[in-house]
């Protein structure tokens, strides 16, 4: 049986995150993109199927580098919603701690769903709690990212100082070292995929400086080394976070990361914002990535991510979510909106175009994880896209169609392709019950919040 070549045809317009002209659209065969065609081109052999994009803004699929599902749960509860990072963390750890399998199984669905529709192919998720009866806690995401098609890379998180010794988790969210590099090991060997088109990822990631032990995290750095996977923490999100680093270990966040063996190019940071010249120049020299949350930022008051100088310096960046206790929304083109306005609070509207930070959230994020093969619209990379239509309200009297996905507020893709198999199709997730979902787990929501 003849293998389907499927042509995407002169899109209303297409962003490429790379120099290539791509008006007369692209055509995909078995899941990757072998030909990108300029304005009036056609392909090079017949497509047995043609999809007019003519309506339609052609995006790579969004890539999310920064995001904590479980939260879902927790979504703009009245406790914490005027607390910044760390009065909003111990009052929310208690709650978290009551997380089931069940519970997170709905959370990771909705996380995951969000992202889909917002445009959004690949999700790293940062999951970091597991009370008794969670040690499975990424098999469960595993199992749920396979069921919606999604690509993920899946970070085995930790916490093992807790506040009997100093850190800011209860005891029962934290576990022994041992048991973290075990099961680490363990997810390692069972699940992550090497090469082109892998859709499950693992990556060690112990939690944040004021969370876990340096033991952990030089062990961690060991074990990723060996068994060649990368390295996610939170870092330099708050100046309480750089306070502590200061009055425990008598280091800055970067002195920190540096002596547990984490600065170098296997490392990408969530937040990235209170770093000083030097501390910039010393992230760009060693190749690590770091992961802008502008939503998270400006809900907590933590700062704004000094983004151009990482970049000049040589740093890898990209965008994520971050969770949505903080964020509250799991929407990537609407974060795209949000480090388009306020990275133009620090550096002016010239530097900070759409298009630059387009680029962020789709080649810079694969950086971040990685990857070569998604992230960009070129022959040989992965059909992961994702498109727009400008049909509502909202966009009518929009001239420039790329600009109007940002500046209009575009949160919602028509069509978004994984692998070159559609999964969102009209605005709708392929054989998803969203009525039964939302159900199910703002139900899950109101038990956790009331302990039930």
């Amino acid at each position: 049986m003849p293998a389907t070549r499927t042509w995407l045809k002169n899109p209303l317009a297409i962003f490429t995150s790379n120099e290539l002209d791509a008006r007369g659209g692209l055509v995909v065969q078995d899941g990757v993109i072998v030909e990108v065609l300029a304005a009036g081109q056609q392909p090079s052999a017949p497509c047995n199927e043609v999809f007019d994009a003519r309506e339609h803004v052609i995006l790579p699929g969004l890539i999310n580098t920064h995001h904590h599902f479980y939260q879902t749960l927790t979504r703009a509860w009245a406790p914490v919603v005027n607390q910044p990072l760390f009065p909003w963390l111990k009052t929310l750890y208690p709650v978290w701690a009551r997380l089931t399998p069940e519970k997170l199984a709905l959370a990771t669905k909705v996380a995951l769903a969000e992202l889909l529709l917002s445009g959004c192919t690949t999700a790293a998720d940062h999951h970091y709690l597991f009370p008794d009866g969670l040690e499975n806690a990424i098999d469960v995401q595993v199992d749920t990212v396979r069921e919606l098609g999604m690509r993920a890379m899946l970070t085995r998180g930790s916490m093992s100082l807790g506040e009997k010794d100093g850190g800011l988790p209860p005891q029962q969210t934290v576990q022994e070292g041992q048991v973290i590099l075990d099961d680490s090991q363990r997810l390692i060997h069972e699940y992550h995929e090497r090469g082109d088109g892998a859709q499950i990822q693992i990556a060690l990631a112990p939690c944040s400086p004021f969370s876990v032990t340096p033991e952990i995290m030089s062990a961690s750095a060991d074990l990723a080394n060996k068994l060649d996977v990368r390295l996610h923490t939170h870092l330099a999100e708050t100046l309480d976070e750089e306070d502590f680093c200061l009055q425990r270990f008598g280091l800055r966040t970067v002195d920190y990361l540096d002596s547990v063996g984490w600065l170098g190019p296997r490392t990408w940071l969530a937040h990235g914002i209170h770093f000083n010249p030097d501390e910039i120049a010393r992230l760009g020299q060693a190749g690590t990535g770091i992961c802008h949350c502008p939503s998270s930022n400006m809900r907590l008051a933590s700062g704004i991510c000094p983004s151009i100088e990482l970049t000049d310096a040589g740093a890898l960046f990209g965008l994520g979510v971050d969770g949505s206790a903080s964020n509250d929304a799991s929407n990537m083109i609407l974060e795209a909106r949000q480090a388009l306005y306020i990275q133009r609070l620090r550096y002016g509207a010239e530097k900070i175009t759409p298009e630059r930070v387009l680029g962020w959230a789709t080649k810079g994020s694969a950086s971040l994880l990685g990857r070569t093969d998604i992230g960009e619209i070129a022959v040989g990379k992965q059909a992961d896209l994702a498109l727009f239509k400008l049909d509502e309200l909202r966009f009518s009297g929009s001239h420039d169609p790329i600009s109007a996905l940002l500046l209009c507020g575009a949160d919602r893709a028509d069509r978004v392709m994984i692998g070159g198999k559609w999964r969102v199709v009209d605005g709708q997730v392929e054989g998803l019950d969203l009525k039964g979902l939302i159900s199910d787990h703002s139900q899950a929501a109101r038990q956790l919040i009331a302990g039930t």
